[in-house]
């Protein structure tokens, strides 16, 4: 068995092998590039800060169709480059990204398994050197709204028979008992507990010690334990998208839901 699109990933051998490709955009997305990217990063690539670039820091929307195609002119990605995309907190700020290049049809988009951890734990070069592209021009299109589900829609959605909603938080936030996860703890939501219904399959779930996915054989075997199948209509969510991209990401692309 092998992963439904085995395309939409990259090793960390493969991005060093391209680290000096002209068609290949390295970008690392970070929550907090002051603790990450400038303390050194993958040789050649830009930044994409999640709470400046990628996240409206009031209303929690996404940035829109203009500001994706200013961000891509700013850092060099033109339509033909391949987008290789990894991230601090075990790339769930990258998976949000690459959520985001769907949600307006960029299609050459890829995840480095196991990012930046698995980049620094194997000891490969690093540099504080940030570098400049020559702008380029980019139209996106979309938004593709079967990726998406709004907040209001979930009312209708929770109490219908063939919809899971996968909590995919720690099981101490699913409860309540908590109320931000422990990578940061200051974040809190506004209120403890999920929604009626949902199921608590947490986003770590999906990964091996060193930050790579596990095999499709133990994904399938974990979601489908819990009634999480194909044929169902799949909503995840946790508290700001971050870790619902994740699993998103392993749901459709790894598994092919």
């Amino acid at each position: 068995m092998s992963y439904a699109h085995p395309e939409v990933l990259v090793s960390s051998d493969w991005v060093q092998q391209h680290l000096n490709d002209p068609k290949v955009r390295i970008v690392e997305v970070d929550y907090d590039p002051v603790a990450n990217y400038q303390l050194g990063h993958v040789p050649g690539a830009v930044l994409f800060d999640w709470k400046k670039d990628l996240n409206h820091p009031l209303e929690r929307d996404i940035l829109s169709k203009q500001q994706l195609e200013q961000l891509f002119a700013r850092t060099g990605i033109a339509p033909d480059t391949k987008i290789v995309l990894y991230g601090d907190f075990n790339n769930w700020f990258a998976a949000y990204a690459f959520w985001d290049l769907q949600y307006y049809g960029v299609k050459n988009v890829v995840l480095m398994n196991g990012g930046r951890k698995k980049w620094i734990d194997e000891d490969k070069p690093l540099t504080k050197d940030v570098p400049t592209y020559p702008s380029t021009s980019f139209r996106a299109s979309g938004p593709d709204d079967s990726v998406r589900v709004y907040f209001k829609q979930t009312f209708d959605l929770y109490q219908k028979a063939n919809v899971r909603l996968v909590d995919v938080r720690g099981p101490r936030e699913f409860t309540g008992e908590v109320l931000a996860p422990p990578e940061y703890p200051t974040e809190h939501a506004q209120r403890g507990g999920h929604i009626p219904g949902a199921i608590n399959i947490p986003w770590s779930q999906a990964v091996r010690e060193d930050g790579t996915f596990k095999s499709p054989e133990e994904l399938k075997k974990l979601y489908e334990d819990k009634g999480i199948i194909a044929s169902r209509d799949i909503v995840t969510y946790c508290r700001i998208g971050e870790r619902s991209s994740f699993t998103w990401f392993v749901l459709k692309y790894l598994l092919g839901y």
